[in-house]
């Protein structure tokens, strides 16, 4: 398939239109899909005849569930076989990233239809919005740490700044929320039903602004699941270190707890106590410097080991069963951390506008 055709635009009306168009591959994005849309989105900022952008995902199942890691992970295995140069690699992080920005600093509102999963490269298309609606399907999570990654795409930046320590349980668990969860915890915005989306998007293109389209097709997403366990998660999780963090949930002794402590025992130490210190300093740094940092981070997880092998647990041999380098929290030390965060060999990433 053709790059023009995983991801359309549309002037329609009064709005931008981008529909992510991968359905089989749950719109999985692409570094060809980043380098179109950008450059889309630029234009329409400037186009005083567009008066909002909507994106969407084809399909019923998924928004967009990531970025494509299975891509990455190949390049990443050629460079480190000598059949590759690894460019792709840094092309795909810091232009995901200037994207990601971009959304962010739009000057026009930004509406986000997050109907189905929204996972990682999702998350970073829509969280950014001005307008974040989620639907009867909408299911979110940033479960890098499985993948021997971190949550990024703006995760250092907005994780940290969800209520207590919510960001920090969710970078570090990859827990999944549904809508009324993630409207309770400030992560979207409104609950339109599935059936009202193309009415929202035909009030939207009608010149309608947002906010009174958005009151129009509103509904009800029921009781949020997180607030039986929001005081639990806010005492476990304020910990500054992993092992502090493991401890808390040891002296928790419930179901909940148990789960956690699973979670966290299955996937990669190294990002565990990775993500936890991006998060931690995330809270201190404006988005521009988060998304400095994420650069950093993505380039050194893919100079380390536990990606590659994530990704062949969860999406090449599928066992599920990972072993990661080092095994547990106890072999990962600070200096290990540390490398993560030092300015990588090709320089910073540099914003031009």
């Amino acid at each position: 398939m053709s790059d023009a055709a995983e991801i359309l635009f549309e002037r329609r009306g009064a709005i931008g239109l981008v529909t992510l168009n991968r359905p089989k591959a749950l719109n999985a994005l692409t570094l060809g899909m980043i380098r179109l849309f950008d450059p889309q989105l630029r234009a329409w900022d400037a186009d005083p005849e567009v008066k909002a952008v909507v994106i969407q995902g084809a399909g019923e199942k998924a928004f967009c569930a990531g970025g494509d890691v299975v891509s990455l992970y190949e390049a990443g295995k050629a460079a480190r076989e000598g059949t590759g140069d690894g460019a792709a690699i840094r092309a795909f992080f810091s232009e995901e990233y200037v994207l990601n920005r971009r959304i962010k600093r739009l000057s026009k509102p930004y509406v986000a239809l997050i109907d189905g999963i929204s996972m990682g490269g999702g998350v970073g298309l829509s969280v950014h919005g001005t307008h974040r609606i989620v639907t009867e399907r909408t299911l979110f999570a940033m479960p890098e740490t499985g993948i021997g990654l971190y949550p990024d795409v703006g995760g250092t930046y907005f994780l940290p700044r969800l209520p207590g320590h919510i960001g920090t349980w969710l970078g570090l668990t990859g827990d999944r929320l549904r809508a009324a969860d993630l409207l309770a915890i400030g992560a979207a915005d409104s609950f339109v039903p599935g059936a009202g989306i193309e009415a929202l998007v035909a009030d939207l293109a009608a010149g309608t602004p947002p906010d009174e389209a958005v009151a129009k097709a509103k509904g009800s997403a029921g009781d949020a699941t997180i607030i039986a366990n929001r005081a639990a998660i806010d005492r476990c999780y304020a910990f500054d270190t992993v092992e502090a963090i493991v401890k808390a949930l040891e002296a928790e002794g419930t179901d909940w707890a148990a789960a956690q402590l699973a979670t966290l025992n299955r996937v990669s130490p190294t990002s565990l106590k990775v993500t936890l210190t991006a998060i931690r300093r995330g809270g201190k740094l404006d988005f521009d410097a988060c998304m400095i940092q994420e650069l950093r981070l993505s380039l050194a997880c893919l100079a380390g080991d536990d990606f590659y092998e994530g990704i062949r647990a969860a999406l090449v041999d599928k066992d599920k069963s990972p072993k990661w380098k080092p095994a547990d929290l106890s072999g990962v030390g600070p200096s290990d951390v540390e490398r993560h965060f030092s300015e990588p060999a090709g320089g910073d990433l540099v914003f031009k506008d």
